[in-house]
């Protein structure tokens, strides 16, 4: 059975960010994402996106706004050879305007929630899987779920709050080195 993963921060690591944005029109994937996806798929990692959405508690667009996205995205990513098996969100924003996801909930990130219900649901084993993202919030899910982390240094992290579960395993400056990263390193 095949329990390694990757999980994926969407907007800053995977496509552009466009900042809380549910236009598919305005998806665009970043430099050598399909080909550092591609190479990890071949080497037997299963792929999941996990993503904070607090747009849909900002009142920004609706919950139903994202499936698109996630269409167009498959897309992308199918053109060029690479997919991934799950995109697993979290809408709510405990400052966000709409009251129903304006919340303290398991899921939003930093809290491990999103790669814990992958995990469970695909019997992934947290401790083989890593999680790649742009932010530390992405870093400390990660950690807090097990996986070893990537940070992708691009700039979009901005607080550099430290904290323990704060500090990446590794740190690239793109997808494609993070990639590079994950298969030179022991399984």
């Amino acid at each position: 059975m095949n329990d390694r993963a990757v999980f994926f921060e969407k907007d800053g690591t995977l496509v552009e960010d466009v900042r809380h944005g549910a236009d598919p029109s305005k998806l665009r994937l970043l430099p050598g994402a399909t080909e550092a996806l591609a190479r990890l798929k071949e080497a037997g990692f299963r792929l999941f996106i996990v993503s904070n959405e607090p747009g849909v508690a900002r009142g920004q667009f609706r919950e139903a706004a994202l499936a698109p996205v996630v269409r167009r995205l498959e897309e992308l990513l199918a053109e060029e050879g690479a997919e991934f098996e799950g995109f697993y969100y979290c809408p709510h924003d405990p400052e966000g305007r709409v009251r129903a996801y304006a919340v303290e909930c398991r899921c939003r990130k930093p809290s491990p929630g999103l790669i814990e219900d992958a995990c469970r649901e695909h019997d992934l084993d947290p401790l083989r899987s890593w999680m790649i993202g742009d932010v530390l919030d992405d870093v400390e899910a990660g950690r807090r779920a097990g996986c070893r982390t990537v940070m992708i240094d691009n700039g979009h992290e901005t607080a550099w709050r430290r904290g323990p579960n704060r500090a990446p395993h590794l740190t690239a400056p793109s997808l494609a080195k993070a990639a590079d990263l994950i298969l030179l390193s022991p399984s």
